[in-house]
């Protein structure tokens, strides 16, 4: 079945870098956008990034925007969120989405299960 698992969390310290991946199986990869997002508790869900699906193109939330590079490799089905210059708001659960329109069932979307960035001294 579809999996999306996330890796590559950790603690670090400010102004330091984590690189995360998010290894999929269970659907055609290539044909889907991919997303990064991270929820910090009490808090509501924000997308960080985005690359289409052949890679082409990308987008970022502006306070990321400088600092995380998402990437994708379709030939290991994988995608990566370079994160640099952390900062302690960056802290919390990362979480891989893929995406795509089907022309039949509309959008459909896979979610990972997170992976745990903290970012402090």
């Amino acid at each position: 079945q579809v999996r999306l698992v996330e890796s590559g969390g950790g603690s670090v310290q400010p102004g330091g870098s984590l690189r995360l991946s998010c290894a999929a199986s269970g659907f055609t990869f290539s044909t889907y956008a991919m997303r990064w997002y991270r929820q910090a508790p009490g808090k509501e869900r924000e997308l960080v990034a985005a690359i289409g699906s052949a890679g082409g193109s990308t987008n970022y939330a502006d306070s990321m925007k400088g600092r995380f590079t998402i990437s994708r490799d379709n030939a290991k089905n994988t995608v990566y969120l370079q994160m640099n210059s952390l900062k302690p708001e960056d802290t919390a659960m990362y979480y891989c989405n893929a995406f795509t329109r089907d022309y039949k069932f509309g959008v459909i979307t896979y979610w990972g299960q997170g992976t745990q960035v903290t970012v402090s001294s």
